[in-house]
């Protein structure tokens, strides 16, 4: 795997003409970087399509890279604007909810994990992106709020309230009392 160190020199080469080189970027963060795309679009071929795109934008943009954050917080970044663009040419999917799941809160009646993922991915899809995109990255791609305010280019104390927010309209959807 490659590391940091290993991101900096690949860059290096890139920048000094080498281009076959971003190949090892992208071989580093493709797997990452599709599935931050998944959880945007949940569809993988256009995951797939839309971590492409934040490539290709990264490796025009590869010089703006300002050597004193990051190589990931900068790609992280640079992906999520592309994938939040690229959703919002669509017009926003609506997934009705099974009323039955909302309302299901005993230990009894609780859903299989498979199921549940599902529930709380459909409630998740159904949120306002600028809820929806915070609880993305800090929850499902495990980013720590200081780097989801860098990935979404908001200060930590929006992100810090965006995420409280969201939190409650998902338990709110899923049928979870505060």
């Amino acid at each position: 795997m490659t590391t940091a160190l290993g991101d900096r020199a690949a860059i290096d080469r890139v920048l000094a003409g080498d281009t076959a080189a971003f190949a090892i970027i992208v071989r580093h963060w493709q797997g990452p970087l599709v599935n931050l795309a998944y959880r945007f679009c949940r569809d993988r071929g256009k995951a797939e399509d839309m971590a492409q795109e934040a490539f290709l934008r990264a490796f025009r943009r590869l010089a703006s890279w300002r050597r004193d954050a990051a190589f990931s917080t900068w790609l992280f970044a640079l992906a999520t604007n592309v994938y939040r663009t690229e959703m919002r040419r669509f017009a926003p999917q609506v997934v009705p909810m099974d009323e039955a799941v909302l309302i299901a809160t005993s230990v009894e009646d609780a859903a299989s994990e498979a199921e549940r993922r599902s529930r709380v991915q459909r409630a998740l899809h159904s949120l306002p992106p600028k809820y929806r995109d915070p609880l993305l990255l800090f929850y499902f791609h495990e980013q720590d709020v200081a780097m989801t305010a860098r990935c979404l280019d908001l200060p930590e104390g929006t992100v810090k309230a965006r995420l409280s927010r969201g939190r409650a309209l998902l338990n709110s959807k899923l049928g979870n009392r505060p």
